[in-house]
């Protein structure tokens, strides 16, 4: 299974990608506490071209506005590995790797008491709340390292995409890559497989291909 992106154009979804809209489901905090799956599209066996500038009036969908408002695709991020960028931040439970680059402002992490508040703490209830976070962050900005262990906790996520309509905020949120799937650059690279990531749709993020949350600014992706 691959994404492949397209020179100023679409992404190319390979036919056996599932492809789910989701919304984001409001927590009492605030933040965002789950996504609830809405609609699977049917691709009938045929690879899906998904909008990348944000302009398409059928969106997710492209429908060619890319071309009629010239949108410049350049794939901007600096391609290093995630480890390689991430910050180590100790924790009583789990130490975090934290790459703000790849924030999409999800708001996961503000469901609860404060996930950096929560982090320093060992009581059952910090601990639950902090693996919530750090398992759902989208665009996997966060990842938890068991402190006894040195494993990375990482949800076992099936092969799909996750496109987040972010109804609290009243925005289109990213197109969430899940699973662990080959996305491929305009001009071959292969970028890191990751089980969580975030890819940008509303054209304007300054850390192309991946979402740094521009999209909440964004007239084009309002709901």
């Amino acid at each position: 299974m691959k994404i492949t992106i397209t020179k100023n154009g679409p992404y190319v979804v390979d036919p056996d990608v599932p492809l789910k809209e989701v919304d984001s489901v409001a927590s009492r905090q605030g933040g965002v506490s789950a996504y609830e799956e809405k609609q699977a599209h049917d691709k009938a066996g045929s690879a899906a071209y998904l909008c990348r500038c944000g302009h398409s009036q059928n969106k997710p969908f492209c429908d060619g506005h890319h071309t009629k408002v010239g949108f410049d695709g350049a794939e901007t991020n600096n391609r290093k590995n995630y480890d390689d960028e991430a910050e180590f931040i100790q924790g009583t439970v789990y130490n975090v790797l934290d790459n703000s680059k790849l924030c999409t402002v999800a708001r996961f992490c503000d469901a609860g008491k404060g996930f950096w508040d929560a982090v320093d703490k060992a009581d059952e209830a910090s601990k639950k709340y902090v693996e919530h976070v750090g398992c759902t962050c989208n665009g996997g900005r966060l990842t938890l390292v068991d402190k006894q262990s040195g494993q990375k906790l990482e949800p076992k996520l099936e092969k799909e995409i996750y496109l987040v309509k972010d109804v609290p905020a009243g925005h289109l949120g990213p197109i969430h890559v899940r699973g662990g799937i080959q996305v491929v650059g305009a001009d071959g690279f292969e970028y890191e497989v990751r089980n969580r990531i975030a890819l940008c749709r509303c054209g304007e993020s300054g850390n192309m291909p991946f979402c740094d949350a521009t999209h909440m600014n964004c007239a084009h992706m309002e709901i």
